[in-house]
């Protein structure tokens, strides 16, 4: 068979994608993986948190022909409910539109759909259970080559490029920044995580909103969960690593057991075994990198996570992943792949850099702002003037959640529309939007009005 070969290092979201993608373009791939393999049963382990599929997961996933099978794995999320300390339960949309819905997947659900498609491929095979010690970059007379560890001892695997998909800790990013001029910042938040299952009711019964994100909001705790199809919510409790009610000293029954009675009371009620469940699992840690280069000489390249590690409280650390794929495949359109993997890089960098600036504001909005009326207020308006004026006004949220606007384009846009909203007389023209006066009219049909500066 024609075509190069690729060694891609991660079978994970984006590995598996980006596998699919070279094996479609003719190219031979082996997949080499520090865990088991994720189809094998008992094969978890990993990160599980649930995953928000938004368009742009969903544009990649369509691409390949995968849409469909992830879908009839998903459930549809079509906004927040926040609840209250007080009991209350408040529900956000989640888009301007009935048809803007998220889908809720559980990553290891996804995982075996794209990987199980990519081993379809008879130009694709896996190695499972190895683990990457060095890499050689190779040069311009020589391919660069990897070095794994296994069970069966070290081997030596070249290539003609290899793909660093291998998540936040990669060890292929590592070894690709040695001895160049690279910069590398790795931010870990002060808070971690642990996972706990809300279980459906009998016979499948269906104990909350199924159709949408749940979120126990606080500044001193966090609590998100998402829907499955089975009727069940996985959900992540988000908390200090130190000081008091950390995750660092809640260590017995009786102290986890007072965390929930105080901060989040009905969580003890939807999930009976709530404490024994926390005290089982495992503290993840939370972590944003920023790296650079990304690719060198057209011989090695990182995607996902390994090029751009995000905190998961915008939902697009996987998406974002995703859409690395169909970028790097259009770019390889050009048969020079260095020139390839450089544009690829500077068409991605700029807008994975500010999705990390605002996955880090997120998680402020999600703790301390979604139970406020003054974050109500702003997002009730945001909805009107975006029925007033379509083609004008669209919530950033939005643009990042249900379109494939570049993120940094998206930013821009927002701040635009900020800014023309107040050069035009901002609290008079809401003012009107919001009671669908006679000015917000006006300012649609007019031809001059500062929603055309948008």
């Amino acid at each position: 068979m024609n075509g190069k070969q690729v060694l891609v290092a991660g079978a994970g979201l984006a590995g598996s994608l980006a596998a699919i993608h070279f094996a479609q373009l003719g190219h031979r791939v082996e997949i080499h993986e520090r865990r088991p393999d994720p189809r094998g049963a008992g094969a978890g382990g990993g990160r599980s948190i649930n995953l928000g599929l938004s368009q742009r997961g969903i544009r990649a996933l369509d691409q390949v022909g995968l849409l469909g099978p992830v879908l009839a794995a998903a459930a549809p999320m079509r906004g927040r409910v926040i609840h209250q300390r007080d009991g209350e339960l408040d529900f956000q949309p989640y888009g301007c539109h009935e048809d803007q819905i998220l889908r809720s997947v559980l990553r290891d659900d996804l995982n075996r759909i794209l990987l199980g498609k990519a081993l379809e491929h008879p130009n694709v095979s896996a190695r499972f259970g190895v683990t990457l010690t060095d890499l050689d970059r190779g040069s311009a007379t020589a391919k660069p080559v990897c070095t794994f560890t296994g069970e069966s001892g070290l081997y030596h695997a070249s290539a003609d490029l290899v793909v660093g998909a291998d998540g936040a800790f990669s060890a292929v990013r590592t070894r690709l920044l040695r001895g160049l001029p690279a910069d590398f910042r790795q931010r870990v938040l002060p808070w971690g995580y642990k996972e706990f299952a809300i279980a459906a009711g009998p016979s499948g019964e269906v104990r909350s909103s199924p159709d949408a994100l749940h979120v126990w909001p606080g500044d001193d705790g966090l609590i998100v969960a998402h829907p499955n199809i089975n009727g069940s919510l996985t959900a992540t409790v988000f908390l200090p690593l130190s000081g008091e009610r950390s995750l660092a000293t809640l260590t017995t029954e009786d102290s986890v057991r007072a965390l929930f009675d105080t901060r989040f009371p009905d969580v003890l009620e939807l999930v009976p075994d709530i404490v024994e469940q926390f005290l089982s699992h495992p503290t993840g840690h939370l972590v944003t990198v920023r790296s650079s280069p990304w690719q060198h000489e057209g011989r090695v390249v990182l995607i996902g996570d390994a090029a751009h590690a995000v905190y998961p409280f915008y939902g697009q650390g996987m998406n974002s992943a995703l859409e690395d794929c169909a970028v790097l495949r259009d770019c390889l359109a050009n048969d020079d792949w260095a020139e390839a993997l450089r544009t690829f890089e500077q068409r991605r960098k700029p807008h994975t850099d500010v999705l990390a600036d605002l996955s880090e504001q997120n998680f402020d909005e999600l703790r301390t702002r979604v139970a406020s009326p003054l974050f109500l207020a702003r997002k009730k308006a945001d909805l009107v003037l975006s029925r007033a004026f379509p083609k004008r006004w669209m919530p950033l949220y939005t643009m990042v959640s249900h379109t494939t606007i570049p993120y940094a384009d998206a930013l821009r846009r927002a701040r635009r529309q900020h800014a023309a909203l107040a050069w035009g007389g901002g609290a008079t023209a809401l003012a009107f939007a919001l009671t669908g006066g006679a000015l917000a009219r006006r300012r649609t049909a007019g031809p001059h009005s500062p929603g055309d500066r948008s």
